[in-house]
């Protein structure tokens, strides 16, 4: 367990000094330098890692709560939720602040993810792969209303924009919300425990003596505040959610307590990694890390689905 940790970390280590490194403009030992790192490469670096640790550690919560392997804010219309508290506040209130629209996304995110859980519960599954589906049916309906309302409201372009996956502007003063994301993170870590044990069922739970709506409406918060945190800061990044909890359940196992710190190293690392090969790939100019994430997440994802039997059975 420790060497993965150990693996991961100077993994992360390594591709944070490359993402300092990279760049249209080089660093030499001087002012301009000091203060493009300070201003521009530093936050950049700091909000990948942020955004990558909390986008992971929500999807294996969000694992837990459904208690299905292929589910993620992504695929469980969390994300367009909190995308359309977005447009509702470009609508109505287009000039309240950044702290505002993050308020109302996170409202809705908590509102979508409660209806998709609820509808879990209301149909009977046979199949682990029907929850994905039911997700993504219902994040398409969510998707397609979104698109009606920004194309009557002429905000179409703007709300694409906005929720589109990238780090390129991100500079000191305009990301320090992701803080928060990272100490939620942090706070799941240390009810970890009571997650996993939710995660078993609620008839099981309450038998071990845990208060299963608590706990569940708990970890319901986490997921949505840490989505609505992303997305309004970075935006939509596909896939992370879904792919580095099967990674590291592959590897350690579902327990959260003891395999929470490497989602979290996993996520940053995959973050890091997509967003350096999205500055390099056409160089100087950059490719969105939604992309690059959809990409190489489907890909790992195919992978885990096709070529490893524990999912294929």
């Amino acid at each position: 367990m420790y060497k993965f940790n150990l693996w991961a970390l100077t993994l992360v280590i390594v591709l944070c000094v490359t993402s300092l490194l990279i760049g249209s403009s080089s660093l030499n030992f001087d002012v301009a330098s000091l203060d493009l790192l300070l201003i521009s490469r530093i936050p950049r670096t700091a909000a990948l890692i942020l955004a990558g640790t909390s986008l992971a550690v929500a999807g294996v919560i969000m694992q837990q709560l459904a208690r299905n392997k292929f589910v993620e804010p992504t695929t469980t219309g969390t994300v367009e939720w909190a995308t359309l508290g977005m447009l509702l506040m470009l609508m109505f209130f287009p000039q309240a602040s950044v702290f505002y629209k993050l308020l109302v996304a996170c409202l809705m995110s908590v509102i979508g993810t409660a209806i998709f859980l609820l509808i879990l519960r209301k149909i009977s599954l046979r199949s682990d792969f029907l929850v994905p589906l039911i997700g993504i049916m219902y994040a398409g309906v969510i998707g397609a209303i979104i698109t009606f309302i920004a194309y009557r409201a002429e905000l179409l372009q703007s709300i694409w924009v906005w929720v589109q996956g990238d780090f390129s502007m991100i500079l000191r003063g305009r990301y320090e919300l992701l803080w928060l994301a990272g100490g939620l993170s942090i706070l799941a870590y240390f009810t970890a425990d009571k997650l996993t044990l939710a995660g078993l069922g609620k008839q099981v739970s309450i038998n071990l003596g845990i208060n299963y709506n608590r706990v569940f409406i708990w970890g319901l918060i986490l997921v949505a505040l840490i989505t609505g945190v992303s997305v309004v800061n970075s935006g939509v990044i596909p896939f992370l959610g879904l792919v580095v909890p099967n990674i590291v359940s592959l590897l350690v196992g579902d327990n959260l307590r003891r395999s929470l710190p490497l989602v979290a190293l996993v996520g940053a690392a995959l973050v890091l990694f997509c967003d350096i090969l999205a500055r390099v790939i056409n160089y100087p100019y950059e490719v969105p890390i939604a992309t690059v994430m959809g990409v190489v997440g489907s890909c790992i994802f195919l992978y885990l689905l096709l070529g490893n039997k524990r999912y294929a059975s």
